[in-house]
């Protein structure tokens, strides 16, 4: 069974991507409609997700740097969307959470299991590790 927190994640994953899609809306419309869809109600780990979304597109552009910073011989722009967002999350969660770093990290690598490309866990960790040492968290 999944923790709570991780299906927070997943769902928040899921609302940058749907973000990025779809710039014009805001996390709120895309909650509603996400809710809508699944035919269940919003409830702590959907308000959890939307608070995680809101953080990161709220530092985007900080997030984007640190990312592309780490990403040594890639440019943001041309990583999937989802690896672009689980890195986004888990750079956020890195420095403006208390989590230890490597359950940030493993999270993040979870999450691109789920929903990434085959070498999407590898990459992500990699960036992580290294964004997790510049911030003096590893």
């Amino acid at each position: 069974m999944l923790r709570p927190e991780s299906k927070a994640r997943a769902r928040a994953l899921q609302l940058l991507y749907a973000r990025e899609l779809r710039p014009e809306e805001s996390i709120r419309v895309l909650a509603d409609a996400a809710v809508g869809l699944c035919r269940r109600g919003g409830g702590p780990i959907v308000e959890r997700a939307e608070e995680l979304a809101n953080a990161v597109v709220s530092d985007i552009e900080s997030l984007d740097r640190q990312a592309a910073d780490a990403a040594e011989n890639w440019r943001l722009n041309r990583l999937s969307i989802v690896d672009r967002n689980i890195l986004r999350l888990g750079i956020w969660e890195l420095q403006a959470t208390p989590l230890p770093p490597k359950v940030a990290i493993d999270e993040a690598v979870r999450l691109a299991h789920w929903f990434g490309g085959e070498k999407s866990p590898g990459f992500v960790n990699g960036v992580l590790d290294g964004v997790a040492r510049s911030l003096g968290r590893l």
